[in-house]
């Protein structure tokens, strides 16, 4: 499924078909297992996950290790210091949350990209290792990916996807139903509601040339959505496969 690690912004950009996992444990091990798997990339989610800087670290050595998959991470915000340290630990692309309006997009892009494109700090402890190191190098090799999750970045996704050097948007289905009125964030009253903001915001992407993700619970419904119009897709995680697959073995063994 996966080419090189290399060639994962390129392929984004050129909205090819991709595939990803998701991890929030601290378990560096598990995490390279996972990344020799197949997937095209295996993001760390360093916002809502149980690992810290040690950690993404960790991650990122381990996902390099099998040379398949790119590593990403989902940054803790929209700020400078959070992007910088997620790319300068080889981070081959950001998730970066929480983005309601094109200027903020435009600062996520600029948080990725060194002078004069950006103003990313010069400091590639390990990504000079894997990506660049020289900055134009890396800045063509480093994808930047904003979430639209609330209902504001619903309403100004069109400018949110013509931001100028803006690589991808991603879908958080999580905070994007509550934000659409859902009790809770699988809350099916409002499915209609989801459905048509899927819509829009893949429709946007694709007129502004750029590359439209969402997280998925399973592979079936990352297969739907692909051919719903989206172009990557991210596969549940580490700690929901973990606990579904323990729970399968322990109905077996006391069926």
């Amino acid at each position: 499924m996966n080419t090189s690690p290399a060639d994962f912004a390129a392929r984004l950009r050129a909205r090819q078909r991709i595939i990803g996992y998701w991890v929030v444990l601290d378990n560096p091990v598990g995490t390279e297992r996972l990344a020799g798997l197949g997937y095209d990339y295996v993001c760390v989610d360093a916002q809502h996950g149980l690992l810290d800087y040690k950690g993404t670290l960790g991650a990122m050595t381990a996902i390099d290790a099998r040379g398949t998959a790119a590593g990403m991470v989902r940054v803790p915000a929209n700020d400078g210091f959070w992007i910088g340290q997620a790319l300068d630990a080889g981070a081959r692309g950001v998730i970066v949350p929480l983005v309601n309006s094109a200027e903020e997009a435009a600062a996520a892009v600029g948080y990725c990209r060194y002078p004069p494109a950006g103003v990313r700090s010069y400091g590639p402890m390990r990504s000079g290792l894997r990506v660049g190191p020289t900055p134009a190098d890396a800045n063509e090799q480093v994808a930047c990916i904003v979430m639209i999750e609330t209902a504001q970045a619903l309403a100004n996704a069109a400018e949110i996807c013509a931001t100028d050097g803006l690589d991808g948007v991603y879908i958080g289905p999580s905070d994007l139903t509550i934000a659409l009125g859902g009790r809770t964030s699988t809350d099916t009253s409002v499915a209609e509601k989801f459905d048509a903001a899927l819509a829009k915001v893949a429709e946007e992407a694709r007129t502004a040339g750029i590359a439209a993700g969402i997280h998925c619970p399973d592979g079936a419904t990352a297969a739907k959505r692909l051919a719903q119009g989206f172009t990557f897709a991210t596969v549940s995680s580490d700690l929901v496969h973990l606990e579904q697959a323990a729970a399968a073995h322990l109905r077996d063994a006391t069926a």
